[in-house]
């Protein structure tokens, strides 16, 4: 017998990206990506996180927010396909799901009490919009959840990285503390897999800012980088 089951976020996550342009496709590629994890009012409660900081990862069960309205899908085509070969949606981690929920697994870098948000959670490696809802948050057990003869599928391997050059009056206009997450988040070609035109300029929101550039045999070139 079937039963629906109401969930409620208990948080959200603060990150550089104001837009899914850009964005990671998995977590912990960009380690030096950080992101912030504010509660909810109602599950602000330092009992809840007891014991939290005895470990280095944590798994996110978080909602894709932005495909509220639409509809799942029973096949889909991943990027990294290019875009044109079709896999059943629960061979893929696609957005478009009967339930739209996401799950990554971030490092955790403490547990840091701000006025007005109570204790919030600081991660690395974050591959989530601003704004995400998180609905839960567990441990990562590194006995149970590493499996080192794991079949990767249609994704057995990281994708080849891109070279990233960002002109040094350009780079000036990053803030020092970014510009590492931001050559990080390059170089794994935020392109979508089937696009190669290396006239086309792409741009994309991060940290307050909107990059632009263009990519010619696995070289991306930033064009300009604006407030």
């Amino acid at each position: 017998m079937s039963q629906e089951l109401l969930i409620t976020p208990i948080a959200s996550i603060r990150t550089e990206f104001p837009s899914k342009f850009g964005i990671p496709r998995q977590a912990g590629l960009a380690e030096d990506l950080r992101g912030k994890i504010v509660f909810e009012p109602a599950f602000r409660v330092d009992e809840a996180l007891r014991g939290l900081e005895d470990f280095s990862h944590i798994w996110l069960i978080w909602g894709f927010s932005e495909n509220r309205d639409r509809a799942w899908t029973p096949t889909v085509r991943p990027p990294r396909l290019g875009g044109n070969t079709r896999l059943g949606v629960f061979a893929t981690r696609s957005p478009f799901r009967p339930n739209g929920l996401g799950l990554s697994c971030m490092r955790l870098l403490g547990l840091q009490k701000e006025a007005g948000l109570g204790t919030c959670l600081l991660v690395a490696g974050a591959d989530l919009m601003d704004g995400t809802p998180i609905y839960d948050i567990k441990p990562y057990l590194p006995y149970a959840d590493c499996r080192t003869d794991a079949a990767g599928g249609f994704a057995k391997a990281l994708p080849e990285q891109l070279s990233v050059r960002i002109p040094p009056e350009l780079e000036e206009k990053i803030p020092a503390e970014k510009r590492a997450a931001l050559r990080e988040v390059l170089a794994q070609d935020p392109r979508p897999s089937y696009q190669e035109d290396p006239e086309r300029v792409y741009g994309m929101s991060f940290a307050g800012l909107e990059i632009r550039f263009r990519v010619e045999n696995r070289r991306l070139l930033v064009v300009a980088a604006d407030r």
